[in-house]
């Protein structure tokens, strides 16, 4: 395939996953939302349409890898060529991007309603009311809808967690979520994936809330940090590096396993 088809596949494919998967973030987190409190499950199920909606408008045009683990554990297998890689990477990150843009522009007056509650501004970290008037703000009051962040902050479980969520990931791609061409997901892929996620999600998101996807963690986080969002607080820049660098350590062990094991 072109670097045109790549890169168009691509940011279209990573910005609709990013609209409607942080849409249901939104959806549950934000006051003035129809969906306010709709739960873990809303959010599972939600993120699992994401996928496939993303892959199933990328899937004929760049094989729908939307994720740099993907593309990474796709190079390890062979079906996707490295030098193909930092197009892919750099797609990915700009369309993750575009859809937490997009999430903010239709939540735009949902996030001004929720910024502005008192209740909300009060119990900010740092802000009066808080026990702990020390404490420097890490996570803003809407950064999940962004990003994730750990229930428990211990950065070895993180790892591990991240790690062994987007092993799982990887190997359902690679082991059943491949085209004819070999290059990344066709339309039963897409399904059995999008599955496959909301599985992650429902057994082992928890912990970390699954990033199990490099740029849907940094591309929105981005955002969140360049937004004039009022009331927003901290992006969690401190925990950034695991959402990114676990996933694609799950992946490269993902790739290996199915080397060894399936090849």
């Amino acid at each position: 395939m072109s670097s045109s088809d790549i890169f168009i596949g691509e940011t279209i494919g990573t910005a609709i996953l990013i609209l409607l998967g942080g849409g249901v973030c939104a959806a549950v987190t934000l006051k003035r939302s129809k969906a306010q409190n709709a739960g873990w499950l809303a959010i599972t199920f939600g993120w699992g349409f994401a996928v496939l909606t993303g892959a199933y408008i990328a899937s004929g045009v760049s094989g729908a890898h939307l994720n740099p683990a993907v593309t990474l554990g796709l190079a390890i297998q062979g079906g996707t060529p490295w030098s193909d890689v930092p197009l892919y990477l750099a797609s990915q990150l700009l369309g993750a991007m575009i859809g937490a843009v997009l999430v903010w522009a239709v939540y735009y007056g949902q996030f001004h309603a929720h910024l502005t509650d008192p209740e909300i501004v009060r119990n900010q970290p740092g802000e009066e009311g808080m026990v702990d008037q020390t404490a420097a703000p890490k996570a803003g009051p809407v950064l999940g809808i962004f990003s994730t962040g750990p229930e428990i902050r211990n950065a070895v479980q993180n790892m591990v967690t991240e790690i062994i969520a987007t092993a799982v990931l990887i190997l359902a791609i690679l082991t059943q979520g491949l085209n004819n061409e070999g290059n990344g997901l066709g339309t039963l892929g897409a399904l059995i994936t999008s599955l496959v996620v909301v599985g992650i999600g429902l057994s082992l998101g928890g912990p970390t809330g699954y990033a199990i996807n490099p740029v849907r963690d940094l591309g929105p986080r981005i955002v969140h940090a360049l937004l004039p969002l009022p009331n927003k607080g901290g992006s969690d820049w401190g925990y950034a590096w695991v959402p990114v660098v676990g996933p694609l350590i799950g992946a490269a062990l993902a790739g290996g396993l199915y080397n060894l094991a399936f090849a």
